[in-house]
């Protein structure tokens, strides 16, 4: 297991890409640009098809398949967190990476989106094997038209200054682009994880056969304006950074219950 060096040399590192929105997905390209630009060494492997909302779901009820693309590029028919896990451990076994990088979403991963998002899920993967990983969302008003070369101008910005601050193990790093032209982003600021919760709109139905569904909807209920969050960051036009633990357990309680258990 790779462990987190005091310094990450971005120009000699072993990278490697992933993401949710799939093999072909534009911001994939756009973050594999970036990277190729910081290391000669990248390694893209992605799922086939999009797995938007998959979260750090693990496939194990049906065998994984490896379509190799060109040298350094492969898709997985699986999840995100099944493209970290293969990548590391058979197509580039005996060759880890220094880092992982996953995007970049097409959405922004805000609040609790990072639950459900296979964008971070790729990146917990990478730090659950113990090496530094980074997701990376675009924010998107017009999904239609995502400010890629606003990503593209700052990104490399952020991974440059994280290479010079490493993090703890078990420690994630997400980064948000906030939806504005390059010139109008505001800066880079470190936030908490803020609140939202997608869901809020259900549309029911009727399929071919007479028979009811559900649809979940992208509402969302969700708050802007609590300061110092990532939401509220980057509805002010600022890049968000956010550290994510792995590590659930909240300490005020599991010290409350020990004592009411003891």
């Amino acid at each position: 297991m790779a462990k987190s060096p005091a310094f990450l040399n971005l120009a000699k590192a072993r990278i490697l890409i992933s993401n949710d929105d799939g093999i072909d997905a534009p911001g994939l390209k756009v973050l594999e640009k970036i990277a190729r630009k910081l290391s000669k060494d990248v390694w893209v492997i992605a799922p086939e098809t999009e797995q938007s909302a998959a979260g750090h779901s693990l496939t194990l009820r049906r065998p994984l398949r490896i379509r190799k693309v060109s040298s350094q590029r492969c898709a997985i028919d699986g999840t995100p967190t099944d493209c970290v896990l293969l990548g590391v451990n058979e197509v580039m076994k005996g060759n880890s990476p220094n880092l992982v990088l996953s995007g970049i979403n097409r959405g922004g991963n805000l609040g609790e989106d990072v639950t459900y998002s296979g964008t971070v899920a790729a990146a917990m993967e990478g730090t659950l094997l113990g090496i530094p990983s980074v997701a990376v969302s675009q924010v998107v008003t017009d999904r239609t038209k995502p400010r890629w070369a606003t990503a593209e101008h700052w990104v490399p910005k952020v991974l440059k200054q994280l290479a010079k601050n490493p993090w703890p193990e078990n420690v994630l790093i997400n980064v948000n682009i906030p939806d504005v032209p390059t010139r109008a982003v505001t800066g880079i600021e470190v936030n908490r994880q803020g609140r939202r919760k997608i869901g809020g709109e259900l549309a029911e139905g009727q399929d071919p056969r007479g028979e009811s569904y559900f649809w979940i909807g992208a509402q969302r209920d969700e708050d802007r304006f609590r300061k110092d969050t990532d939401l509220e960051a980057v509805h002010r036009g600022a890049i968000s950074v956010t550290p994510l633990g792995l590590d659930l357990t909240h300490g005020p309680t599991l010290k409350k219950l020990k004592g009411a258990f003891s």
